[in-house]
């Protein structure tokens, strides 16, 4: 038998035992778009309006393709979790675990989608 404390068995584990976790997930997250938003934005500004070979180029530059992976990836994930997150405090039952599958698989059409993209515009 094991003797925890209540501040032993609620380290590092909120009430549903992820809650640690999910906050920092987000708020790395959240830091990491903080700083990959607005390079990207000035990335594409610069390539908004411009002939198809221009954004060609400007894409098939390794680090703006690394760079708008990361956009898409970090930000539907983020998504995904905050969708998760808000439909687990407002519905319940089947509700619930059907929107949750949707959050993620519309989070992972939109990240697969951008990928294929962004490889076809890059290659």
């Amino acid at each position: 038998m094991r003797y925890l404390t209540d501040r032993k068995r609620a380290e590092r584990k909120g009430a549903s035992g992820t809650g640690t976790e999910h906050h920092w997930y987000m708020s790395v997250s959240a830091v990491a778009l903080a700083f990959l938003i607005p390079t990207f934005l000035y990335i594409f500004g610069h390539a908004l309006g411009h002939d198809h070979a221009t954004v060609k180029a400007t894409f098939g530059n390794p680090f703006v393709a690394i760079l708008t992976g990361l956009v898409l990836f970090v930000s539907m994930q983020h998504f995904a979790k905050g969708a998760q997150l808000m439909i687990e405090d407002y519905t319940q039952g089947s509700w619930r675990r059907g929107l949750i599958m949707l959050a993620y698989s519309v989070a992972y059409v939109v990240t697969a989608t951008g990928l294929w993209a962004l490889a076809k515009l890059a290659m």
